[in-house]
């Protein structure tokens, strides 16, 4: 009998950018546009509205990702650089504490400091960094590639809704977005969920429920705010 399902492991950092940048464009700029709609603004500001959410929105979240995976970076090459000293200056000390880790996890203790001095000789940093740190080539940070991925996965959320403004007239504009949006949520919520190997009902309900309370949160607010009144 062979198993070979596939891990996803690999995917999660780029699919968390993706998921988070998407559903951000959609729930973002179809609250905003159903909001601005629901106060009887003019149909024709609506467009730019939409425009500069998709804009705005994009190169914030952007700068916000680059921002906070280039912190988590330079955390990862500080706690790198500390371990090098550490290596240089205690060497026997640093193979009892990989040791002592692969004890807790079930290693005899003759064994886990053979392993432990073996995994030391062939990569001391690795090890630990591994081990110790819990810094892997899977966990280690890109911040273009996380500001360049968000960016672009919100730019397609937020596009789906200011298309909607285009093709429906403002009488069928609020439910036509809302509509639209909760649809792409729910393919975006099984796509995710798909990419990740995880259930898709579980996925799309989440992403469903948070987006609906958004975008009706925001119809209320623009009806309380009616300019026309």
């Amino acid at each position: 009998m062979t198993y070979n399902k596939e891990h996803k492991a690999d995917r999660i950092g780029w699919i968390r950018a993706v998921v988070l940048g998407a559903n951000d464009g959609i729930v973002s700029t179809s609250s905003l546009i159903v909001g601005v709609a629901a106060s009887n603004v003019a149909s024709q500001n609506l467009f730019i509205v939409g425009l500069a959410a998709l804009v705005a929105g994009a190169l914030s979240m952007a700068a916000g990702e680059y921002v906070s995976v280039s912190s988590q970076s330079d955390i990862e090459l500080a706690e790198l650089s500390i371990e090098k000293d550490h290596l240089a200056n205690n060497w026997e000390l640093e193979i009892q504490e990989l040791a002592a880790i692969y004890e807790k996890r079930g290693l005899q203790t003759e064994l886990s400091l053979i392993v432990a001095t073996k995994l030391m000789e062939s990569d001391a940093l690795g090890s630990h960094a591994r081990d110790e740190l819990g810094i892997t080539d899977l966990s280690q940070s890109n911040p273009l590639q996380a500001a360049w991925v968000s960016a672009l996965s919100f730019s397609t959320g937020a596009i789906i809704p200011l298309i909607s403004i285009m093709i429906f007239s403002m009488t069928n504009l609020i439910p036509a977005v809302v509509i639209i949006s909760l649809l792409a949520l729910v393919l975006l919520g099984c796509l995710s969920a798909w990419l990740g190997g995880t259930p898709k009902k579980l996925a799309s309900i989440r992403i469903l429920f948070w987006g609906s309370i958004a975008m009706f949160s925001s119809i209320f607010v623009g009806h309380w705010f009616n300019i026309a009144s």
